[in-house]
């Protein structure tokens, strides 16, 4: 018999996403990344350089607040790609992340291989693949 994954919880579906005004009394702390290394305090936004290399790697944000949305099309079979990769994240590794955070560090990554890589990134050559 195959093991199903387990739903999300009421309280995952329904966790506050923004600080709620019981909270507005205490300063937001920054979090830390996954590593246990204090957040970056690098600028965000327009103001913000591309990249900077002194930072080391991108990282994908975290849980935030986003001031910038997008919308990406995908097909099903990509949807369901994407899906079935956050549940082996959540089974498999212990990481309880959306989707979201899984499509920010994925643009990270691919960001941070064309800056290194140009030509010979896996962007470039997936792109002229099409």
């Amino acid at each position: 018999m195959t093991r199903r994954p387990s739903l999300p919880g009421a309280s995952e579906l329904f966790r506050l996403t923004s600080p709620s005004v019981l909270d507005a009394s205490v300063p937001a702390q920054p979090t830390s990344a996954p590593t246990g290394q204090p957040a970056s305090t690098a600028p965000t936004g327009p103001s913000a350089t591309f990249s900077d290399e002194a930072q080391g790697p991108r990282r994908g944000t975290g849980r935030q607040k986003h001031s910038t949305k997008i919308t990406v099309y995908v097909s099903d079979e990509e949807l369901l790609a994407l899906e079935r990769a956050r549940l082996e994240l959540r089974g498999e590794h212990g990481l309880a992340v959306d989707r979201g955070r899984v499509v920010r560090e994925a643009i990270a990554i691919v960001l941070d291989d064309l800056e290194e890589h140009g030509d010979d990134s896996l962007l470039v050559r997936r792109l002229r693949e099409r």
